[in-house]
Parts: C-alpha cells; sequence; structure tokens
C-alpha cells in the first residue's frame, strides 16, 4: 500500500457520491451555512477518530481487548459488504434519514456513516504501511476531497434550476452510487479473503 492507493481505496470506502445523497434531507433543512459548519464538524470529528485508530489500532486490539486484528478486518469485510448491497440494490433508498437536532447533527454524520467498521480498518492498515507522517498526510487528504467533494455536488445541484435537471442530476448520482458499490462490495470481500488467509497461516 503507497500513499495514492490509500487514498483512492479510502475515498471509494467514504463514497461521497453515497455521502452526498444521504445528507440531502438535511441540505434542505438547513441553510448552506449551518451545514457546511455541521459538515465540517462531522469531518473534523471523523478525522480524529481515524486518526486514533491509525496510531493506536494496533495496540488497542492486541495489548488491550487482545484480539486478533484479523477478527476486525473480517468483520469490517462483511459490514462493508452489507453498505455495498444497499448501495447497489436500495440506492438512495436503503440510507438512513437524519432527524436529531442540530446540535446533534455532527455526531450523527459522522459515526453512523462516514465512520464505520471498514473505515477503521482501512485507518489502522494504513498505519502499518505507511510511515507515520504518510498516513497523516493520507488521512488529511482523503478528508480535505471527501468534504470539497460532497460540497461541490451541492453547489452543482444548487445551480441547477431546471427541475428536470435536476432531477436527472439525483438520478445519475444514484446510479453512480450503485456503480460504487461494486467496488466496496469487492474491497468487503477482498478483507474477509485476506482476514481468514492471515489467521490460518
Amino acid at each position: 500500500m503507497d500513499l495514492v492507493s490509500a487514498v483512492i481505496g479510502f475515498l471509494v470506502m467514504l463514497n461521497p457520491f453515497a455521502l452526498f445523497l444521504y445528507l440531502k434531507p438535511v441540505m434542505q433543512d438547513l441553510s448552506d451555512r449551518q451545514f457546511l459548519v455541521v459538515f465540517f464538524r462531522a469531518s473534523i470529528i471523523s478525522f480524529i477518530i481515524f486518526l486514533f485508530f491509525l496510531i493506536l489500532g494496533d495496540f488497542i486490539f492486541q495489548q488491550v481487548f487482545q484480539i486478533y486484528f484479523e477478527s476486525f478486518r473480517i468483520f469490517g469485510g462483511i459490514i462493508l459488504f452489507s453498505f455495498a448491497y444497499l448501495f447497489i440494490v436500495k440506492g438512495q433508498r436503503g440510507f438512513l434519514q437524519i432527524k436529531e437536532d442540530l446540535n446533534d447533527l455532527a455526531s450523527e454524520i459522522a459515526l453512523p456513516f462516514m465512520v464505520g467498521a471498514g473505515t477503521i480498518s482501512l485507518s489502522i492498515l494504513m498505519g502499518d504501511h505507511l510511515m507515520i507522517y504518510e498516513s497523516i498526510i493520507a488521512l488529511s487528504i482523503i478528508m480535505v476531497i471527501n468534504f470539497f467533494f460532497v460540497i461541490g455536488l451541492k453547489e452543482i445541484r444548487q445551480r441547477i434550476t431546471s427541475k428536470k435537471f435536476r432531477i436527472a442530476f439525483d438520478k445519475n448520482m444514484d446510479i453512480l452510487t450503485r456503480i460504487n458499490g461494486f467496488f466496496v462490495g469487492a474491497i468487503g470481500i477482498d478483507m474477509v479473503v485476506r482476514g481468514i488467509e492471515n489467521l490460518v497461516k
């Protein structure tokens, strides 16, 4: 794993297309400034959690909980496969709708969707395969790209004045989400296979 492949793989896992669709109800309920602040906070929360596992992930699993990381890798792969199934089969309808207070939105966005078993697993793997400074740089690049990608899609959609074209835009995003589901599913299966291989060695 090098820095470029780590960034690409993590972005596929985060799936900014799906995140954009997932956050559409929130975008409609909040002003542009409110959404920007909430999503920025969610990105910061996610970054801190990823950084924590990137630095201390192996220690937590092996020394504190005394469980094989490969077990978590397999579990993360199963979760990813489940997400991929929702992406492919249900599309946007498979996502949860956020209905909490504004003060809780940042954590609600970060924890159920941006931070999961798959992204935590990738954080730990980045810490294992890259130098610590490379891992932090990669993680920073990932979160910045994801943030501006979602905000960029939001701005593009808002600038579409025709209702017909806006509906077409949403449908194309849904198609991209489903396509991305195949890649997420493949990553999930690969995590399960690699986890099993490492356990039986």
